[in-house]
């Protein structure tokens, strides 16, 4: 851990937070730099959590925050929604894991199927990047083709085929923007994930079409995110998505929608929002209510290749698939997200990304609010934010400092200055938010106009 200083913020900080320092300190004696995900990780050390109520959350030392990202967008309803934590209870007291197939992930998995109007059938995984590891997986066996093209920007989970050109760094290695390189995400990426991975400029509908049709016969499938989440909660142009589809289509490339950020913007989803329908789509975060629970699902024909009864099949393993404190969980989450609610959370969606605009440019501070429904996220930079090149030409270092200055006042936002709001916050909260930004902006406005 870094012993140097080097803002005020980040001294309020560290004067603050005592426990967690301590508990950061014992971590890195048993955990490679003292954490079990990196991306909880911000220098000079993490935040530790101790509970949560609501939309609300108390660190190691006591103090009180409330919660702007809500574990990168998964708690949709707050931490300890009663729905919630009485459906886990009740299970827990019926027994956690079974070597069996349990009558929970069936109710899921129809809620699920009943939601989303592309997704016949489905499969239950325990996050993420294992149901985006299928999804390909899936396609390569439904294609018989082996290459998969995916946006540059896009983050789609950590196994081998995910790990490339997500954030290329530097940037000058990741090609021209309209014809973008594989890049390797870290290190151990093996080079056959980029020999196999063609990259593609997302909401450039006709530079993807170039790649698409020059690479076309060799592609099993195009992942992409309807919205960015990772890459700065970008949503995809309308447009762009329908041309992808048509032209995926006409060359008999299989078409995924990770939905794992973006299906908490509307009820059946992004795809359903922006009304284009995929083969395959991934999902995670808010369907298992807090708890870990993934899955990837659509067309009957595609998903039937992992039909155990079928003498050439594709197997999917996992002990904990469908684990029933997450199946009723997630069934009590879903159920609470009615059509009055995701118009609620987009009503103050939209008011915090106007009021976030007007903060910043009441100082004139060179900033952009991207974002959809209820996701949203800072970017400091006067080029208008809408792919991955842009989304770069961000201040890291002011970003930081907001961060920090809106972690000291109360509020927790994800260190990239992504946020996603729940059901329990109201117009409290909202103005806590833009009250603390205010303040962090007015502080900094002489370096941040010069």
């Amino acid at each position: 851990m870094s012993t140097t200083i080097v803002s005020q913020a980040e001294r309020d900080y560290v004067n603050s937070t005592p426990r967690s320092r301590a508990l950061y300190e014992d971590a890195c004696e048993v955990m490679p730099g003292g954490t079990t995900r990196t991306t909880v990780y911000f220098s000079p050390y993490p935040l530790y959590v101790e509970r949560g109520d609501g939309c609300r959350i108390w660190d190691a030392d006591g103090t009180e925050r409330i919660d702007f990202i809500g574990n990168y967008s998964a708690m949709i309803l707050g931490h300890a929604h009663p729905a919630v934590v009485a459906a886990v209870s009740e299970q827990i007291r019926r027994g956690s894991a079974f070597a069996a197939a349990n009558p929970y992930e069936v109710e899921l998995a129809k809620e699920l199927c009943n939601r989303i109007q592309a997704m016949d059938q489905v499969r239950f995984t325990n996050c993420g990047t294992e149901a985006t590891m299928y999804a390909m997986r899936l396609a390569r066996a439904a294609t018989g083709r082996t290459k998969l093209a995916r946006f540059e920007g896009g983050y789609h989970g950590t196994h081998d085929y995910a790990e490339v050109s997500t954030k290329p760094v530097p940037l000058d290695r990741a090609g021209p923007p309209r014809q973008p390189a594989a890049v390797p995400d870290s290190i151990g990426t093996p080079a056959v994930a980029l020999a196999e991975t063609v990259v593609l400029p997302y909401n450039d509908a006709e530079g993807t079409e170039q790649i698409l049709r020059m690479h076309g016969s060799e592609l099993a499938a195009v992942i992409v995110e309807p919205v960015l989440g990772a890459g700065g909660a970008i949503p995809a142009e309308p447009e762009f998505l329908r041309h992808l589809r048509r032209v995926t289509s006409d060359l008999g490339i299989l078409l995924i929608f990770d939905e794992v950020i973006s299906f908490r913007i509307a009820r059946g989803g992004a795809q359903k929002y922006f009304g284009v329908e995929p083969d395959l789509t991934t999902l995670g975060k808010v369907i298992g209510g807090g708890l870990p629970v993934a899955a990837f699902g659509g067309r009957a024909d595609i998903m039937a290749l992992l039909d155990p009864r079928r003498e050439a099949n594709l197997p999917q393993g996992g002990t904990y698939n469908g684990h029933p404190l997450g199946m009723v969980a997630g069934l009590a989450t879903l159920r609470g997200l009615v059509p009055d609610v995701y118009r609620d959370l987009s009503a103050k969606g939209d008011e915090v990304r106007r009021r976030l605009t007007r903060a910043f440019a009441e100082y004139g501070v060179a900033a952009q609010v991207t974002g959809i429904a209820s996701l949203f996220n800072i970017h400091f930079t006067a080029t208008p934010v809408r792919d991955h090149r842009s989304m770069r030409t961000g201040d890291v270092s002011r970003l930081r400092e907001l961060f920090l200055g809106l972690l000291n006042r109360g509020i927790l936002l994800a260190p990239r200055g992504m946020g996603a709001l729940s059901t329990p916050m109201g117009e409290q909260e909202i103005d806590h938010l833009i009250d603390a930004v205010d303040d962090v902006v007015r502080e900094h406005r002489d370096a941040w106009t010069g």
